[in-house]
């Protein structure tokens, strides 16, 4: 795998993966250019660029849509695990890291000859423990915690390729909910629908049926500019060798000045749940804003809602037994009948995994956005609540049809 390498890590570029969850990478994409980086590929799970660690620095503190940051450290032709086994021994992991160290490995394996990604994490941490001892006289403990150095293998057929995890940790979750109550949605997954509508970061946002209020909470973070890496201060790239605290202090500051105050922004956060709304209040304290929200314990018929046109966001629960879905078809017909009487003018948006129940809003979308959670295909359904009419709204466009 080449010769000991004498460079530090934070000396060097290269190949830079970026995972996220399903149908969230054209959102981690946007993301990723929005900071100035370059993608050069987009596939199902993530994004491939090019550039340093402390590139990924900025990608770990930076990111809504992500899980890891991956930074590729070498890529070699394997047959079989003892062929893994010995090209990891010849990687000079003495110089990246530290013999009283801490090492975790994960894995992504589809090769015939194995039958665990648990049996290649050994292999893998095994190599790296047996160069180390060789070079130093020590080896560095390991473990399943990803609060260390954490290093990943990809491995498909006969291409494998050994990484640094620069995140630990998975960065799909901000770091804020701190009770994450009932069936909450995933933090990441909550980002990119915000992205996904027609939200100007400035118009009234009202979320009934709140629940822990991700939804809400995650659509205060986009309009004030807080990003996740506000909310942690511990990840995979700060326990290698080469690491010094003022790369991590330069991105830290960099997006602690870029909050915003956004004045007159009404975010709205209600649910018939006293529960919920105290639990809403923990995390929206935890993420710094819950001042600037509004809260409320009420069906969600009863939301109050701002004379000024903005958005409303539901995100109903999904059933899985049979009563409970036909107690739903009731509430996912209330949820139509609530949008077009007391939501004119605004964008409404429907969350969910059940697209049965979605039929029974009674209004016609006009998008489905596809989402995952978890295993569940999901959509995110668009309204637009026009007041008056639909037909008074797009008579002058008939007209001009009907000159040509």
């Amino acid at each position: 795998m080449g010769n000991p390498q004498t460079l530090s890590l934070f000396q060097k570029s290269s190949r830079i993966i970026v995972t996220c969850k399903k149908r969230l990478s054209s959102y981690l994409k946007q993301e990723i250019e929005e900071l100035g980086l370059m993608p050069e590929r987009m596939f199902t799970t993530g994004v491939e660029l090019h550039g340093t660690m402390q590139d990924c620095i900025k990608l770990n503190l930076n990111l809504r849509c992500a899980s890891q940051v991956l930074f590729s450290l070498e890529k070699f032709r394997a047959t079989n695990p003892e062929e893994v086994y010995t090209k990891l021994l010849y990687y000079p992991w003495e110089t990246l890291i530290s013999e009283d160290g801490y090492i975790s490995v994960t894995s992504n394996v589809d090769n015939f000859t194995v039958n665990s990604d648990l049996f290649m994490n050994v292999k893998v941490k095994d190599a790296i423990a047996d160069r180390i001892r060789r070079e130093t006289s020590k080896r560095p403990d390991s473990g399943p915690d990803l609060d260390h150095t954490v290093i990943n293998l990809y491995w498909k057929e006969e291409d494998a390729e050994i990484f640094l995890d620069t995140s630990g940790h998975t960065l799909a979750k901000h770091g804020y909910r701190k009770v994450p109550g009932k069936a909450p949605m995933l933090e990441a997954l909550a980002a990119a629908t915000l992205m996904a509508s027609k939200w100007d970061l400035k118009s009234p946002f009202v979320n009934p049926m709140c629940g822990s209020s991700t939804i809400a909470i995650e659509a205060l973070l986009l309009a004030t500019k807080r990003r996740p890496g506000l909310y942690r201060n511990n990840y995979s790239f700060m326990h290698v060798k080469g690491y010094e605290k003022n790369m991590y202090e330069t991105e830290f500051k960099k997006i602690k000045e870029e909050v915003i105050e956004v004045p007159g922004l009404k975010v709205i956060a209600t649910d018939l749940s006293e529960d919920a709304i105290y639990v809403s209040k923990i995390n929206a304290a935890e993420a710094g804003v819950e001042s600037l929200m509004e809260f409320a314990v009420c069906d969600f018929e009863s939301t109050q809602m701002p004379s000024d046109p903005g958005i409303i966001y539901f995100n109903p629960e999904y059933g899985e037994r049979l009563g409970e879905i036909s107690e739903l078809e009731e509430t996912y017909a209330r949820i139509g009948d609530f949008m077009k009487k007391k939501c004119q003018g605004y964008t409404g948006y429907v969350f969910t995994g059940n697209l049965d129940l979605a039929k029974k809003i009674g209004l016609r979308a006009s998008k489905k956005i596809e989402f995952y959670t978890s295993q569940i295909d999901c959509r995110l359904f668009e309204y637009e609540m026009y007041r008056g009419s639909k037909r008074e709204v797009r008579a002058p466009q008939k007209q001009i049809d009907n000159r040509q």
